[in-house]
């Protein structure tokens, strides 16, 4: 016999095949005014089998019932995120490469297991069970994911669609299984010398600043100021969207030495774009009006004369700005100085501290480097 409470009833529903289980019922109120007989399954008795237990399922269900909340715990995942994409993620805060990472990471894995699981039946312990079966990703797309899942919930608390994030308490080390691919001076050095004038101005760019693959996209000649020897970092390009610098750190200039200032002048007089509001590296089938591919030359450019030069290593974009701070960090340079030539928001990756680098001892960092880099082919010789 069907328990009575308010507002809704819990009984045991008998199954043809498998366990019987608890359903609870209650009436809501739709869009019409007419009231209609919702049913929600709790679990099965195999799994709850007390009355508290499935009681205890339920909740944070029946008391936003009592409060006349009654469609909101009924949200499936999918729901919520939708919700999520067209407010949270569109907030001025968020840079396009993060809405893109977000994006991909929702619609890949996150909502084909998720999406149409009701949010009060999402539990800490079969979130960490999943996460560790996705043998396929690394630990840091691991914790990509339950950190996406907690900002998701995060916000439905906010917006009083739940009132608990239940992502809070899994576990999930962000811990590197594989070292990042650097490369070393005389690598880097090789590389050059295979390079054309337009890729080989872009490497000893970000090899030698580790300026960011969307911070490089997104220059023009009015951002570089050859005189005072700094680059001025006001803008980011994630595929043809121009948008903001991925933090507050990000947009600090970036000094740059003679060898930079004399490869982007070579460059820059033989471009085709060379007004300040052109970009740096202008697409000539676009008629200068958008930035080139960068994906585009790392496939037919860059990886074919890593292969010219020798380097048995598989790089990408990033591999010049580990391969920046690794080197930096080979010379003896302050870590404090190394976060403020890398540009990170956070001292997490170096050390705590709240004290700035004076641009005379970054520009001496960043010329040790470049020094140690074009100069390595004569030391191997020595």
């Amino acid at each position: 016999m069907a328990q009575r409470y308010q507002n809704g009833h819990l009984r045991v529903a008998k199954r043809k095949y498998g366990p019987d289980v608890w359903e609870f019922l209650w009436r809501e109120q739709g869009p019409d005014g007419k009231r209609r007989q919702k049913t929600l399954t709790v679990g099965d008795v195999q799994k709850l089998p007390t009355h508290r237990e499935a009681m205890n399922e339920i909740h944070m269900l029946r008391m936003n019932i009592n409060r006349e909340i009654m469609t909101t715990p009924l949200l499936t995942l999918q729901a919520l995120v939708e919700h999520y994409c067209q407010t949270e993620l569109l907030a001025e805060n968020k840079t396009e490469k993060t809405r893109k990472t977000y994006r991909v990471y929702l619609r890949r894995w996150i909502l084909p297991r998720w999406g149409i699981v009701h949010l009060h039946l999402i539990k800490p312990v079969d979130v960490e069970q999943w996460l560790r079966s996705l043998e396929v990703l690394s630990d840091g797309s691991k914790a990509k994911i339950r950190n996406i899942m907690s900002a998701v919930f995060s916000h439905a608390i906010r917006f009083e669609i739940a009132d608990k994030n239940p992502i809070t308490p899994v576990r999930q080390s962000a811990k590197r299984k594989h070292v990042p691919v650097i490369l070393d001076a005389p690598e880097l050095h090789r590389l050059f010398s295979e390079l054309g004038l337009r890729e080989r101005a872009m490497i000893v760019l970000d090899a030698l600043t580790g300026i960011r693959r969307s911070e490089l996209m997104g220059l023009k000649w009015k951002d570089v100021d050859f005189i005072g020897g700094r680059i001025e970092i006001t803008r980011s390009v994630v595929d043809q969207v121009i948008g903001k610098c991925k933090t507050e750190a990000s947009q600090k200039p970036v000094v740059i030495d003679e060898h930079i200032t004399h490869a982007l002048v070579e460059w820059r007089q033989e471009s085709m774009y060379t007004g300040p509001d052109d970009w740096v590296w202008a697409s000539p089938h676009r008629n200068g009006k958008q930035p080139l591919w960068l994906s585009t030359i790392m496939r037919y450019h860059i990886q074919p004369a890593v292969r010219l030069a020798g380097i048995q290593k598989k790089i990408g974009w990033h591999t010049f700005r580990h391969s920046f701070s690794s080197l930096v960090k080979s010379l003896g340079v302050d870590a404090k100085i190394v976060q403020e030539l890398v540009r990170h928001a956070s001292f997490n990756t170096t050390m705590n501290g709240y004290t700035q680098a004076f641009e005379p001892s970054k520009r001496q960092a960043q010329e040790q480097l470049a020094d140690l880099i074009m100069r390595a082919e004569t030391v191997g010789h020595a």
